[in-house]
């Protein structure tokens, strides 16, 4: 009797600084059994085989930004019969993101000796903005559990389990003391998505926000709490233009700030 066919991933890569890639080779023990299940038809971070589509699945890592990647995505996405983005380059933009909120030359200019040489795009843009997205995994890097979940979702045709609560439902259930109100510390926790189980908070410093914002995440209400923390508008506006800058929850409300100019 023929055996069955592997499911065949693939990992691509576009803009980033390959973190969400490493976090799939960072789950060791379990990457040995993932590897026993599916066919890693093509993953450059961890080998040179490359197998040629249709993939079943394709795991993307980075945003777009040159107009090279958007031509490569169209094309991956061709290629692939589900699609999932990683990480908060391929969900939001990424760090590279915070180019939208100036003129991209300038930066090219500062950096670059010969800015001539360099062809880029004005705007950092997630994948979502090019092609279907079949799911989006959040954080900055990814949680190496919930990569997994989602992989096993998708090679059994079921939705990924993954929280869309917010940061302060984990610290709750971690017994942590809220660092905003015992303490004064500005946290992103109640606008962004759980997903690292309260890292920051855990060790008394606040929330980043690298998974995002929540599904619903109220950013005026919590800029207003800022502001009674003291905190001044070029910190208010950096707290929101980090890793998901792009965003449209954070997006609104840094522009909306910085318009304010409180």
């Amino acid at each position: 009797m023929p055996s069955r066919r592997k499911p065949k991933l693939a990992v691509w890569k576009f803009a980033s600084c390959d973190g969400c890639q490493l976090t799939l080779l960072d789950c060791e023990d379990e990457l040995l059994a993932l590897a026993g299940v599916v066919d890693i038809a093509q993953f450059a971070e961890a080998s040179r085989r490359a197998v040629k589509g249709p993939y079943d699945l394709s795991l993307v890592e980075g945003s777009i930004t040159t107009a090279r990647d958007a031509e490569r995505i169209q094309e991956i996405r061709r290629a692939s019969r589900r699609l999932v983005t990683i990480g908060a380059c391929a969900t939001a933009g990424g760090i590279q993101a915070l180019r939208n909120f100036r003129d991209v030359k300038d930066f090219v200019a500062a950096v670059y000796a010969t800015p001539e040489y360099i062809a880029t795009l004005d705007r950092s843009t997630p994948i979502a903005a090019h092609v279907l997205v079949d799911f989006e995994l959040r954080g900055c890097p990814i949680d190496k559990r919930q990569l997994l979940e989602v992989i096993a979702a998708f090679l059994h045709s079921r939705r990924p389990s993954i929280p869309a609560h917010s940061g302060c439902i984990e610290c709750k259930l971690a017994g942590n003391v809220c660092v905003m109100v015992a303490r004064g510390t500005p946290c992103m926790g109640p606008v962004t998505q759980a997903g690292c189980g309260a890292l920051c908070p855990r060790y008394d410093r606040g929330c980043y926000g690298c998974f995002g914002p929540q599904e619903t995440a109220n950013t005026g209400s919590l800029s207003r709490w800022w502001r009674r923390l003291g905190m001044a508008t070029p910190e208010l506006v950096r707290a929101y233009r980090t890793f998901n800058a792009g965003a449209e929850p954070f997006r609104r409300e840094g522009e909306e700030q910085e318009r304010s100019g409180r």
